[in-house]
């Protein structure tokens, strides 16, 4: 189907990393102008633009303001205008810990890479908007609708950005003109850097008991969500909703056996 996203400009942060990576290549296939954002990753960055036929490369620390706002002002200059943002960049801490454990510096630490990089994004994006149409689609979480034990920081972090922070952009959004949306997709287990050696054989088999299409995603599942989202063409009346792409996750397994 036609998603008329050819010529876009489209930004995607945490591009050097397994699901934006996979935006990246799809918003490619579509035909748009996509610029990599990377943060530590450059070498993936690179090794991605060069893929995609020598895309534009942009590193920013999106937890720094000036940084932020630097990253949208050279996308505009290199594309024109950034009439799509996918903020997919975050940060999962491996380690599990119990809340009466978690010490303060990480929870912190947490919410500033995942919420608060996500609202310097939506901010340095839609401050920048001239006209519609356009879209930002946010990354979240499972973790952000069922929770995660030994995850609270990363579950709240999420549970922000597809929650408060959505319901809150998409009618403020409505403000700057007609046809800017926001929406979000809450990806559950996924294939990805951040999960690696975290997916072993026993650890499928645990996590995918409450999901009736019984396996983990790949980034190119919840890459095509973003890009369904992203297009006026296939969700142009859509702006505030959450997409689960989980094979139908109900919620966490709290027992091993």
């Amino acid at each position: 189907m036609e998603t008329g996203l050819a010529g876009r400009g489209v930004l995607v942060t945490g591009a050097s990393g397994g699901i934006g990576a996979a935006c990246a290549r799809a918003f490619a296939a579509e035909g748009a102008r996509v610029v990599v954002h990377y943060h530590r990753g450059e070498d993936r960055a690179r090794a991605l633009a060069a893929e995609l036929g020598g895309a534009p490369v942009a590193q920013a620390d999106l937890t720094v303001e000036a940084d932020a706002e630097r990253l949208f002002s050279e996308a505009r200059a290199t594309l024109g205008a950034v009439e799509v943002c996918a903020a997919v960049a975050g940060v999962y801490p491996a380690a599990d810990v119990p809340v009466w454990e978690l010490g303060l510096d990480r929870f912190e630490r947490t919410l500033r890479e995942n919420l608060t990089a996500t609202f310097l994004t939506a901010r340095a994006f839609l401050g920048g908007l001239e006209t519609g149409p356009a879209a930002l689609v946010l990354v979240g979480s499972t973790a952000g609708r069922f929770g995660e034990a030994g995850h609270a920081d990363y579950a709240a972090a999420k549970a922000g950005i597809q929650g408060g922070l959505l319901l809150s952009l998409k009618n403020e959004a409505a403000r700057l003109g007609p046809g800017i949306r926001v929406n979000a997709v809450a990806p559950g287990w996924t294939v990805s850097p951040m999960t690696r050696g975290l997916l072993e054989p026993d650890d499928v088999r645990r996590i995918t008991r409450t999901m009736p299409l019984r396996k983990v995603a790949t980034p190119e599942d919840v890459a095509a969500q973003v890009v369904v989202l992203a297009s006026e063409r296939l969700s142009g009346h859509v702006t505030g909703e959450l997409v689960t792409v989980a094979g139908g996750m109900e919620g966490r397994v709290l027992h091993a056996d």
